[in-house]
């Protein structure tokens, strides 16, 4: 039987948005009415948003980028959802770095940045986007790496004196051609080309 996406039971089916889940992984479920993958998409939005809020809060004094505040911003956008929240993967994907290659390589990532910001290696962009690029390449989290490092790089380019990226001006879970868009920069940035992904970026 089909369903629409938004219908379909809650781990049935292909969903290009998601990281595939381990049953280990699925177990760490929070709400217990959750059935359907819009249930899911709509819990998960709600608490991304609560994220959203705390981490560009002006009252908070969030500091400089660290493995500690990824992972904080992580179970700030999905702990409501998710007991794993804000905790290295420990499965292997068919996108990102080994498990235990996930905590040394983000410190190299978080290193290059510093250094990037320090040297003016490049406009402050280009610094936030190549960042975001290389989050999503280390995949550091069961699910949510792409949505938590697009905050991520907002962030960092509200830091660096830009406004906050546009990202296609879209929901790239709900919205596929702009999705597809999306994941064709990546992949031009995983062969060297960044300028697409930045332009996605503000578009």
């Amino acid at each position: 039987m089909g369903y629409a996406v938004s219908d379909a039971p809650l781990f049935d089916g292909d969903d290009e948005a998601n990281t595939p889940l381990t049953p280990e992984e699925r177990d760490g479920l929070i709400p217990s009415y959750i059935t359907l993958r819009r249930e899911l998409n709509e819990a998960e939005q709600v608490n991304i948003d609560q994220g959203d809020r705390w981490a560009f809060n002006p009252r908070a004094r969030h500091g400089a980028l660290t493995e500690d505040f990824i992972r904080a911003l992580h179970k700030r956008m999905y702990g409501d959802v998710w007991r794993w929240a804000g905790q290295f993967r420990k499965s292997e994907r068919n996108i990102g770095v080994e498990p235990r290659k996930i905590a040394p390589d983000l410190r190299i990532l978080l290193d290059d940045v510093k250094y990037w910001t320090l040297h003016n290696s490049y406009p402050p962009d280009e610094i936030a986007v190549r960042f975001h690029h290389r989050l999503v390449a280390i995949h550091p989290f069961p699910n949510g790496n792409g949505r938590c490092s697009r905050l991520a790089a907002d962030l960092l380019a509200q830091r660096l004196g830009q406004p906050r990226f546009t990202w296609g001006s879209a929901n790239l879970v709900a919205i596929a051609e702009t999705r597809r868009a999306y994941v064709a920069a990546l992949q031009g940035a995983d062969r060297g080309d960044i300028a697409p992904l930045i332009a996605f970026a503000r578009s």
